[in-house]
């Protein structure tokens, strides 16, 4: 729905929560007049949830809020994140795709790039552990859905022998430049080609003189580590919990507003969550052909 000239989304079962759709890209100054015309909008949800973006990291309102962690660099310039803000080895990393042969340029979104992504993302069901949300996808469905912020984009590909093996989406949300996808081929990883691309992603921000680079939340793993070693730190910013019907109130009350996944201890989620990724692997290994 649109209130207030801002696009608002609705999700969740039983506890429905609203949030700016763009809420990445958009501020609220002032959410009192938004607050009230989501009360009173057909939809009726029971939360709406904002929070503030950088570099705005000291709470500002007295509503309910937690902690909300997102992987940052702060960029001063390309020459003191390859010099102060990674170590040898991912510097290493870095040449090690230019020896290679890796060339990292500027890409068109046109039918030859898509079709290059969809060899990417067709490589494996399963990423991270878990299936790939883009697998299978078929060309038109690939245009329409990497199109829609085309107008605040720069999109980065790593190229090798003239293949699209690798791209980063490169967004500008005016006040920092976030990743909104990095992904590259799994069987050209000993290429370090997503390396490369974060390196020349530094460089762009760098010449717009923009001051953080983000690639969305602080999260642990194999993708937490990889973005500790590319520069990436944690930075804390103020999520707000606005309760708008008594069973929103209810919810926040008793925790419940993230779900089941937000009331499990920290070890039974990791625990569960390497049961998901073991599961996965074993199903997707069973596919493959003898």
């Amino acid at each position: 729905m649109l209130l207030d000239n801002k696009k608002i989304t609705i999700n969740g079962g039983l506890i429905k929560t609203a949030r700016l759709k763009d809420e990445w890209y958009e501020d609220i100054e002032d959410p009192a007049p938004l607050i009230n015309e989501i009360k009173r909008s057909k939809y009726k949800p029971d939360i709406f949830t904002f929070w503030q973006r950088l570099p705005e990291t000291t709470p500002k309102y007295n509503y309910y809020s937690e902690w909300e962690s997102i992987a940052v660099i702060p960029i001063k310039d390309y020459d003191y994140w390859w010099k102060k803000q990674i170590n040898a080895k991912t510097r290493n990393m870095v040449r090690k795709a230019d020896k290679k042969g890796v060339k990292i340029k500027l890409a068109d979104f046109n039918d030859e790039f898509v079709k290059g992504m969809r060899n990417i993302f067709n490589e494996s069901p399963i990423r991270q552990g878990k299936p790939f949300w883009h697998y299978g996808k078929n060309l038109e469905t690939l245009k329409k859905e990497f199109s829609r912020n085309l107008h605040r984009e720069d999109i980065l590909g790593a190229y090798f022998n003239d293949e699209l093996i690798g791209y980063i989406m490169l967004a500008y949300a005016g006040k920092f430049a976030m990743t909104t996808q990095i992904v590259s081929m799994i069987k050209h990883r000993d290429k370090a080609p997503n390396n490369a691309l974060l390196a020349e992603a530094i460089k762009i921000c760098d010449k717009k003189k923009l001051p953080y680079l983000v690639y969305a939340m602080w999260v642990s793993g194999t993708l937490g580590k990889f973005k500790r070693s590319n520069g990436f730190e944690r930075i804390d910013l103020p999520r707000y919990y606005i309760p708008l019907t008594a069973k929103g109130k209810i919810a926040l009350n008793l925790h419940l507003h993230h779900g089941y996944v937000g009331i499990l201890p920290e070890r039974m989620l990791k625990y569960l969550i390497d049961v998901r990724n073991w599961w996965y692997a074993k199903k997707n290994t069973a596919k493959k052909p003898k």
